[in-house]
């Protein structure tokens, strides 16, 4: 069989698989969060988020509403070097991502069963 006839017949297996994936999965929450990063976030999210008393002051002072800091809570950048990974039982993440133009580092405390929100605090460079 030629070269070409070859690749001709594995782009069109290769075209009829896309298809055929793309209507099962259409619709569906799939996600694809193989990365630390993702998983740590998808982790936190599954959770209930609660907020320490210095996170509700924070907030209430720079009117902030819960929406940001969610969206940071999903879309955030984890930093693995400022984290405590280790610790036991809750592991404490270090979140950074943008409040109100402003970049914001967000310390979140994993625990098994909710994920307490610890600080909020600005980042200046």
């Amino acid at each position: 069989m030629k070269l070409i006839y070859r690749i001709g017949y594995y782009l069109g297996g290769f075209s009829i698989g896309l298809v055929i994936l793309a209507f099962f999965l259409n619709g569906k929450k799939a996600s694809c969060s193989y990365g630390p990063e993702s998983r740590v976030l998808k982790n936190i999210n599954l959770k209930r988020v609660a907020y320490s008393n210095e996170t509700e002051n924070f907030m209430s002072t720079y009117k902030i509403d819960t929406i940001a800091v969610n969206y940071i809570l999903h879309k955030g950048d984890v930093v693995f070097s400022k984290s405590d990974t280790k610790s036991k039982p809750c592991k404490t993440y270090h979140i950074e991502g943008v409040l109100n133009d402003n970049d914001a580092a967000l310390l979140v405390e994993n625990c098994e069963n909710k994920a307490t929100l610890k600080t909020i605090t600005w980042i200046v460079d």
